[in-house]
């Protein structure tokens, strides 16, 4: 496994690789590996000959009190995680490589960021678009592979790379969870136990709306009350939102006549959690 820090090397990697006839894969990452981050590895192993991963904690996507001095760097943990699981290429820059004195550029990807996460998180997804649009050229690679757990971050990231002809597929893969149905994440490690306990109430919340509509609820309105009842009688922190939304332009559905994402974020203690399942409601007739 190659471990590099500097752009030209990096992108002369995956350029050989390319000029050689191997279909290159990149897994963008702010490192704090988990199970979730090493399923994006093995579908990228599966679909392409070379693996990269790039490991940066992005400073330009977190808000001035969030959490980007506490954000965990294990470096040594996440390169060894990388070698065992085959990746062949690792871009770990310093923030001053990736945004340079006189940086004065960022990507924004309109109305797809104005709700949700992006209502509670003003310059989170400026941030998120400019860094990957950067890592797309640093890394020009065939494909890249983004969690479903980040729905909007992979709403906007494939909507931008479609609007600037970008010549990458942008792939989304499922959530991976804990046996108890918990998202896996880098910020669960801010949890305490009971804090834990607590978390469980965002997958319970979503997984009943799931149930609701395989059933036949089609009132939007009805599903995200219950989803609220539930994971206020948890006892769980703030909701910062919430909502059902059409899957590929995040608006608003009151009536799930069709396919439908349903989207929540709930504090527990100091730790913003987000989740998210896809609502299928079964065909006319059923």
């Amino acid at each position: 496994m190659l471990t590099v820090s500097e752009i030209p090397q990096c992108r002369e990697v995956v350029v050989e690789a390319q000029r050689a006839g191997n279909r290159v894969g990149l897994v963008p990452t702010m490192g704090a590996l988990h199970a979730g981050h090493l399923s994006l590895v093995e579908q990228a192993r599966r679909d392409c000959r070379m693996v990269a991963v790039s490991i940066f904690v992005n400073p330009t996507q977190f808000g001035p009190q969030e959490d980007f001095a506490a954000y965990p760097r294990p470096i040594e943990a996440d390169l060894a995680a990388c070698r065992a699981a085959g990746v062949d290429l690792v871009f770990a820059p310093p923030a001053e490589t990736m945004y340079p004195a006189g940086h004065v550029t960022t990507v924004r990807v309109e109305r797809l960021t104005n709700r949700l996460c992006g209502a509670h998180r003003p310059g989170h997804f400026d941030g998120v678009a400019t860094v990957v649009a950067k890592l797309f050229q640093i890394l020009p690679a065939d494909s890249a592979y983004f969690g479903e757990k980040d729905y909007q971050q992979l709403v906007v990231i494939r909507r931008m790379a479609t609007d600037l002809d970008l010549p990458i597929r942008v792939v989304g893969c499922p959530t991976v969870r804990e046996p108890d149905g918990l998202a896996r994440s880098s910020r669960n490690v801010y949890l305490s136990a009971s804090q834990r306990q607590q978390a469980l109430c965002l997958s319970r919340a979503l997984f009943t709306a799931v149930e609701e509509v395989a059933h036949g609820q089609r009132d939007g309105a009805l599903l995200i009350e219950r989803m609220r009842k539930l994971i206020e009688a948890a006892g769980a922190g703030r909701i910062d939102y919430i909502d059902i939304v059409d899957p590929e332009t995040l608006e608003p559905m009151a009536v799930v006549d069709r396919a439908a994402r349903a989207c929540l974020a709930v504090w527990i203690g100091k730790c913003r959690l987000i989740d998210n399942v896809a609502l299928a409601p079964p065909a006319s007739g059923r």
